[in-house]
């Protein structure tokens, strides 16, 4: 045991202290593992609080770590990853500051430098720091939280970029086989990257033509199931792939790839594959957009040929209503009814037309320049 590196995962510690193992993963580097191997035996060996006593003040470090152990057992692996992205900023300024000396003024010059990459990312920081301080709040370890008082950045929201159907066969077009399997699954699922890239073969099942998705998204951290009935597409590609199937690779989709750290071949499933989507917008020559855009069509287009939206949800896996409406972007008959009763009573069509009607035609002669001013040529 010790700090040592696990294929495809990054680098992890592992220790006992006080008859009891203590562990974590996903280290980028061994030094960043060894640092939070220190911080953790540091943390254990701190004296135990009596029952009774409050405490008012902590390592901001610490308190952070509590976080993300918390986030890790509890949310999706991509949430607790954009959480680790967030605490290494967090690390690199207030590393060594108490929970105490993290004021208001300090949080909000860091926040509105954030806000100049975009509002977005500003708000996503208050998010972060903010449901840091309220989780040690609410473990009793501090008792004030700086990012309350914190007003959220403005934020211009625009429509999404929807592909239509024909742009996104295009794309798929572009893809190799592999890759177009991998597509076709998650536009026919309508499945999240994350469900899609751990979808194993157990989870298949042909025979009913279902395939089970497991979501973490809902609140306690549960893997909520959801089973999605399988397009003639999907069955045809799975019947293919399921062809002498490799009990060491469980998963529907994986690859083998070269780890420069560890100087070896990996085989494992599908992690992150940011540049794919761009690069094969760019060969089809269509507005770019990414593996979401997929679930976004998909739930629009039930949406117009009439789908219930308490189904669409189901399909979608969103535990609140509203989130499912936001993913539906097509215009409903009720909104332009709505604007066609507006016109009639207004009498749009009709004054635009007596309005045409009135208007002279525009020419260019001199005589009429000169007319618009009141001046009268006559031909001597």
């Amino acid at each position: 045991m010790g700090v040592y590196s696990e294929p495809g995962r990054g680098y992890k510690y592992d220790f006992v202290l006080k008859k009891q193992r203590h562990t974590s993963r996903y280290f980028k580097t061994k030094t960043e593992a060894k640092r939070a191997e220190a911080a953790r035996r540091e943390e254990l060996n701190r004296p135990v609080q009596k029952l009774g006593e409050t405490q008012t003040d902590m390592a901001f470090l610490d308190l952070v770590n509590y976080k993300l152990d918390n986030v890790k057992a509890y949310n999706s692996k991509s949430h607790y990853e954009e959480f680790v992205y967030a605490a290494r900023r967090w690390h690199a300024l207030w590393g060594k500051l108490s929970c105490g000396e993290i004021t208001q003024r300090i949080i909000e010059k860091f926040v509105l430098e954030r806000s100049e990459v975009s509002p977005y990312t500003a708000n996503k920081e208050i998010r972060y720091l903010k449901a840091t301080f309220n989780f040690g709040i609410k473990k009793g370890m501090i008792t004030t939280n700086p990012v309350m008082g914190i007003d959220m950045m403005p934020e211009d929201k625009k429509r999404k970029h929807i592909p239509s159907f024909q742009d996104i066969a295009k794309v798929i077009a572009e893809a190799n086989q592999d890759t177009r399997d991998y597509l076709w699954t998650i536009r026919d699922t309508m499945g999240r990257v994350s469900e899609i890239n751990a979808l194993k073969w157990e989870d298949v099942d042909l025979r009913q033509k279902t395939v089970t998705l497991y979501t973490r998204k809902k609140r306690g951290g549960h893997r909520t199931p959801r089973v999605i009935p399988l397009t003639d597409l999907l069955v045809d590609i799975l019947s293919r792939r399921s062809k002498d199937p490799d009990e060491k690779k469980p998963w529907v989709f994986w690859h083998r790839y070269w780890d420069r750290k560890q100087k070896r071949w990996i085989e494992g499933p599908y992690h992150n594959r940011h540049k794919l989507m761009r690069t094969l917008c760019d060969r089809a020559g269509v507005a770019p957009f990414g593996f979401h855009a997929l679930r976004h069509a998909g739930a629009s287009l039930l949406d117009q040929k009439r789908i219930p939206l308490g189904t669409i949800q189901k399909i979608l896996g969103h535990e609140n209503r509203q989130t499912t409406e936001i993913y539906l972007h097509s215009m409903g008959d009720s909104e332009r009814a709505a604007m066609a009763a507006f016109e009639r009573a207004t009498g749009g069509n009709t004054m635009a037309r007596e309005a045409a009607a009135r208007e002279k035609p525009h020419s260019n002669s001199h005589s009429e320049r000169a007319g618009s001013h009141g001046l009268r040529l006559v031909k001597g």
